[in-house]
């Protein structure tokens, strides 16, 4: 039964976790079972909007990449996620998170979850498969459903643990500060009702950002609230402009989006264009097991040379029986669009997929802001680097929400100082716009005088404007122009203000709604990920320009942060 607003704020939480995918689920699971040997107790509360069940980690259909076979290594992981990285990777974190992916998947399987089982003379018991960018089977998988399989697997185990207290009726807002330090978390229920719900300790594991463009590869994706919410907060970002668009979404223009999981190519599936031509030949020497930046890139060439609305994944070769065995999820779906995949290629284009910047942390999950942490793809220890390897984000889910919960069990420690934002010079126009978005009230007045489909309208817009000027490549002169729109929508109008008998302006409100709510989240954080991308002078992994083709001599993070 759902608290009132009143129950609510009567409740000060010791940990609260924003968010009901992967990493979410895990630190609630790892934090609870460990208060009973924890020096400190903690009480649990898992905040997890009803929106969220269709959210990216539900919609994973590849799998986990980890370190299971025995003719498989530490080196030879951490050596591939270092080349898809693009020499951006902190090898730190690619070497923590590799070697910890056994115990990972061990405690996975010892909750239940349904790995697809090997053939019998396999040197591992779960069959292992492969994907772009990894020189070994290593993807664990639970057939082409991973993810769900995950996450009905986690959410039971939530569920019946008698020490995680569920919220399930509030939808995430501003992050409260006071002296520094993070004191709670304002909400918002159905009716555009806010309250606060302190916090000692404040979790964020919302996902990344890939709700900022037009097509996406999960059917709900998120605006990058978290980030958003960090930002206005005061706490460092990093490496936002490295959004990853995975090469191979269903192009049906009719439906919604559906992933065609990296597997698909590691079994065997080939990339044509319509007349026949296997055209990965001419762009990588890795072919359709090149990383997903290459892949996606090559793919928008072929479109863009040849006029064409997509390309083809051909499977066929694999036959119908192993493609029903392999991906029964996805012949399943394709089928309902009309597509036989055993005996059809599959029209497929590359689609906003998963965000490698975030929050800047550490190993586990805490941020610069103090009782502010991130996991998962909301935040960003650098393991990704300019380039997420295919199934390295569930690992990473699970790692670092086992780490996370490992430190929030323990006495309390000094974190990290802020990170030094790297911004060159700034333009009036982004250090006018900085200032705009370090005001969040200013933002939040300027999207609630809309109507909420007005709000919808403006939503639609922007990520129409981002997918144009901010996608897989991008121009200096692009980046200004989206920079100038996101301006004009965030200048507080004055020409639908009234006068009060003050003399001051008042403006017109309208209900609170969850597109008001997914405007203000993206206002803040797009004019960000613009600004990032254009202060890199520079080609890198998933951030390609075309102004600076070339990568620089070093590679070098991003840091940006809001003046509060």
């Amino acid at each position: 039964m759902s608290q009132s607003f009143s129950e609510h704020q009567q409740d000060v939480h010791d940990v609260l976790i924003v968010g009901g995918g992967a990493a979410g689920l895990t630190l609630a699971l790892s934090l609870a079972d460990n208060l009973s040997k924890a020096p400190i107790a903690r009480r649990v509360t898992l905040l997890r909007p009803a929106r969220e069940a269709q959210g990216a980690s539900r919609w994973a259909q590849g799998g986990i990449a980890a370190v299971l076979a025995p003719e498989d290594d530490v080196e030879s992981h951490v050596a591939d996620t270092l080349i898809a990285g693009d020499g951006l990777c902190n090898e730190r974190a690619v070497r923590f998170t590799v070697s910890h992916s056994r115990e990972a998947i061990e405690w996975l399987i010892a909750l239940g979850v349904p790995f697809t089982p090997a053939e019998a003379d396999a040197s591992y018991p779960y069959h292992l498969t492969r994907e772009g960018g990894h020189g070994r089977r290593r993807i664990i998988h639970a057939a082409d459903a991973t993810g769900r399989a995950l996450l009905e697997t986690l959410s039971a185990h939530v569920e019946a643990h008698p020490a995680i207290k569920v919220l399930d009726d509030l939808l995430a807002v501003d992050i409260a500060v006071t002296d520094k330090r993070v004191d709670g978390l304002w909400v918002m229920d159905d009716k555009g009702q806010q309250c606060l719900l302190k916090a000692h300790d404040l979790v964020l594991a919302t996902g990344g950002a890939s709700g900022l463009f037009a097509h996406a590869t999960s059917p709900s994706a998120s605006v990058g609230d978290g980030m958003a919410m960090a930002a206005r907060a005061g706490a460092s970002l990093m490496n936002l402009e490295f959004q990853q668009f995975h090469p191979t979404c269903l192009y049906d223009p009719q439906g919604g989006p559906f992933l065609i999981s990296e597997a698909v190519r590691g079994e065997g599936g080939l990339l044509i264009r319509p007349d026949g031509h296997r055209f990965m030949f001419d762009h990588d020497p890795r072919l359709e097991l090149a990383p997903r930046d290459v892949v996606a890139r090559a793919i928008l060439s072929e479109m863009r040379t040849h006029d064409l609305a997509h390309v083809n994944l051909d499977i066929s070769a694999l036959g119908a029986d192993a493609i029903r065995h392999h991906f029964p999820t996805i012949a399943e779906h394709c089928l309902t669009r009309g597509i036989d995949i055993t005996c059809t290629p599959i029209p497929v284009v590359p689609a906003a997929h998963y965000s490698c910047g975030g929050i800047a942390t550490g190993l586990d999950g805490a941020s610069d802001l103090t009782g502010l942490w991130a996991i998962g793809e909301v935040a960003c220890t650098g393991l990704h680097g300019a380039n997420r390897m295919a199934s390295n984000s569930l690992l990473e889910c699970l790692v670092q929400a086992r780490a996370c919960g490992e430190a929030l069990g323990a006495p309390r420690k000094a974190i990290d100082a802020p990170r030094k934002p790297t911004l060159r010079a700034l333009p009036s126009l982004q250090t006018q716009l900085l200032q705009y978005l370090a005001d969040h009230r200013s933002v939040w007045q300027r999207v609630i005088v809309l109507r909420a489909d007005e709000a919808r309208e403006r939503l639609d817009a922007l990520r129409k404007l981002m997918s144009l000027r901010a996608g897989i490549e991008r121009s200096q002169r692009g980046l200004d122009v989206a920079l100038q729109q996101m301006m004009d929508w965030i200048t507080p109008a004055s020409d639908s203000a009234e006068t009060d008998t003050s003399g001051r302006e008042t403006l017109p409100q309208h209900t609170a709604s969850l597109s008001h709510l997914s405007l203000y989240q993206a206002l803040t954080l797009a004019p960000l990920l613009l600004i990032s991308a254009h202060q890199r002078h520079e080609s890198r992994g998933l951030h390609f320009v075309r102004d600076y083709p070339m990568p620089a001599p070093r590679a070098r993070d991003s840091i940006i942060r809001l003046s509060v």
